[in-house]
């Protein structure tokens, strides 16, 4: 198995294609110029009680021929939606309205809920398609090392030195905050070197302390270097975590959270699933390579336009789960597919590798995996693995929480 993911694994990123200036033409990033998304006005609200369980409670999900017939927004919809909200590090929360510059208001197909059936919690379909990244190589170089794991148990993505974008209900159910997010972290996963210098530094220190000659203190180094020995034998044995040559998470607090309002609010007071996705501002800043945003373009009229995107199946342990697949159905703000994924992966960053202008391919970020939802399809309930797009205006919200009131985003 692990040999034909490392046969796989670069042939599926490395795809291109082999003829013609025609085909590599519709395989292109094509920059979109977008609206501007601008902070007006912002109110403190009051603290979150942080009580919510952390799941996604939606009802079912308006089937893709309905979307059509449903009503443009307004602008004020948009900016209402657009609005966001902000909790701090130290449990304060506040409210931030915007307003939407440069924008041509075009038909949308938009969501809306209503009640739904129960599904089990497999989000696999047929034959299971994922791949455990194990090999050292490929968790520590791009685009593996992007993907990060949050202390609710989601996923996320590395989208700037200091943000990471993953699924709103992993820190919002529509309603509350969820339970562990006012102390949230995010682990970035990191390899244990085989007998590092420190380790060694710490051998040679723990060797003269058990000989009673590290400065004279005899009975206090041998105590040390019992414990220090006691500590060699458990990772030896592999122990319980942070085990030579395994992978482990360093993990960071997170100083605050945006979400938008069309989130928090929802339709009729319900989670508007187009809207489930989340920026966490982390405290200190990574040296890792982060991922880039991109508009979501069509997909379906891509040939071969596969997306692709990692996280944390919560039935692999901590191992890093990719998996990629060919998008089934499109709204304006929704990708339907049947990328295998399990609860854990939520929050993941869906990409696609296409050639920028000057030739040489490049991965960006074009949506959020949010999770399992029932659509009806010509009357008939279907399951699918969702996504929400990162469209102009959400490129442009996203640009606002990551670089300030004077982001340039002109272009996604």
């Amino acid at each position: 198995m692990e040999k034909t993911l490392l046969w796989l694994i670069p042939f599926t990123l490395g795809w291109a294609l082999s003829d013609g200036s025609e085909m590599e033409q519709d395989v292109m990033w094509h920059l979109r110029k977008v609206p501007r998304v601008v902070s007006e006005r912002t109110f403190h609200l009051t603290s979150p009680t942080f009580e919510a369980d952390a799941k996604m409670v939606l009802r079912k999900v308006c089937g893709i021929e309905c979307q059509k017939e449903l009503p443009a927004p307004s602008l004020s919809d948009l900016e209402d939606s657009l609005s966001y909200q902000t909790v701090f590090e130290n449990g304060t929360r506040t409210l931030t309205r915007v307003r939407v510059q440069g924008l041509v208001l075009e038909p949308t197909h938009n969501t809306t809920t209503g009640g739904a059936p129960v599904r089990r919690k497999r989000q696999v379909y047929g034959t299971d398609s994922r791949f455990s990244i194990l090999d050292k190589r490929f968790l520590t170089s791009f685009p593996f090392n992007t993907a990060v794991k949050l202390s609710t148990g989601c996923s996320g993505v590395l989208v700037s030195p200091k943000h990471v974008l993953t699924a709103a209900h992993c820190v919002h159910d529509g309603k509350d905050y969820v339970k562990g997010s006012k102390k949230l972290r995010v682990g970035l996963l990191k390899m244990r070197n085989r007998g590092g210098g420190k380790k060694r530094r710490a051998s040679k220190r723990s060797r003269r302390a058990a000989s009673g000659d590290d400065r004279g203190e005899g009975s206090k180094g041998r105590l040390q270097g019992r414990a220090t020995a006691g500590r060699s034998r458990e990772n030896a044995a592999g122990g319980p975590r942070g085990a030579a040559g395994r992978p482990s998470f360093q993990w960071t607090r997170v100083r605050n959270t945006h979400i938008p309002q069309g989130w928090a609010l929802g339709g009729g007071g319900a989670a508007a699933l187009d809207y489930d996705y989340a920026l966490l501002e982390l405290k200190r800043a990574h040296k890792k390579k982060h991922m880039e945003l991109g508009v979501s373009p069509a997909i379906r009229k891509l040939p071969g336009g596969m997306i692709h995107f990692s996280g944390f199946d919560r039935d692999r342990a901590d191992q890093l789960v990719y998996r990629f697949c060919s998008v089934s159905e499109e709204s304006n703000d929704l990708l339907y597919q049947y990328c295998d994924a399990e609860p854990g992966s939520t929050g993941s960053g869906v990409y696609l590798r296409l050639r920028e202008p000057d030739k040489n391919w490049k991965r960006k970020i074009i949506a959020v995996y949010s999770g399992h939802q029932w659509v009806d399809v010509h009357g008939v309930q279907k399951d699918y693995n969702v996504a929400v797009r990162i469209t102009p205006l959400k490129y442009a919200q996203i640009c606002l929480w990551i670089h300030g009131q004077d982001a340039d985003c002109t272009y996604g």
